[in-house]
C-alpha cells in the first residue's frame, strides 16, 4: 500500500491552514498567526475529556493532531465550555506576550480548519462531542461580534 496522501502532503496541507487562519483573522504573517492556532487548539482542548480529545484527534490532519496534543496533560480536570470572551481569553494566554489573537480568532482557526479538512470525518467526530464542543468549531457567531 502506498503512504496516504494526507501523510504524503501534511506539510503542503498545513501551509495551506495557517495561510487560510492568518487570512481570516487578518494578520499579516503565518508566524504571527501561530500563537492563535496553538491557543484556539488548546483552548478547546481544555474543555474535553481524554476520550473526547482523542475522539477529535482523529479527525484531524497529520500536523494538526500533532499540534493539537502538543504538551498536553491529560490528568488536569477539564474546563467548562464558557462564554466566548473567556474561551478567547484562553486562546490569548499562550505566549501572552507575543499572542496576536484577534477577536475572531476561534472562528478564523475554525473556518480554515473546515476547509482544510475531510469535512465528513470532522463533522462525524463532532457528532460524538456535546453541542458546546460542536458549537466552538460551527457557530459563526463566535465572531467576537457580539
Amino acid at each position: 500500500m502506498p503512504i496516504p496522501f494526507e501523510y504524503q502532503n501534511a506539510s503542503r496541507q498545513f501551509d495551506r491552514f495557517m495561510v487560510e487562519s492568518r487570512d481570516n483573522a487578518g494578520l499579516a504573517t503565518t508566524n504571527m498567526a501561530w500563537n492563535m492556532v496553538v491557543g484556539v487548539f488548546h483552548a478547546f482542548r481544555a474543555r474535553l475529556s481524554l476520550e473526547q480529545a482523542l475522539i477529535f484527534a482523529d479527525a484531524l490532519p497529520p500536523v494538526v493532531r500533532a499540534l493539537f496534543l502538543e504538551n498536553w496533560d491529560p490528568t488536569l480536570p477539564s474546563k467548562e465550555f464558557d462564554t466566548f470572551e473567556a474561551m478567547l481569553d484562553d486562546v490569548r494566554s499562550v505566549r501572552r506576550r507575543h499572542n496576536f489573537s484577534t477577536a475572531n480568532a476561534i472562528p478564523a482557526v475554525a473556518t480554515a480548519l473546515r476547509n482544510n479538512i475531510d469535512i465528513v470525518t470532522f463533522l462525524r467526530a463532532l457528532e460524538q462531542l456535546p453541542p458546546a464542543a460542536q458549537n466552538y468549531w460551527l457557530s459563526e457567531c463566535n465572531a467576537g461580534q457580539r
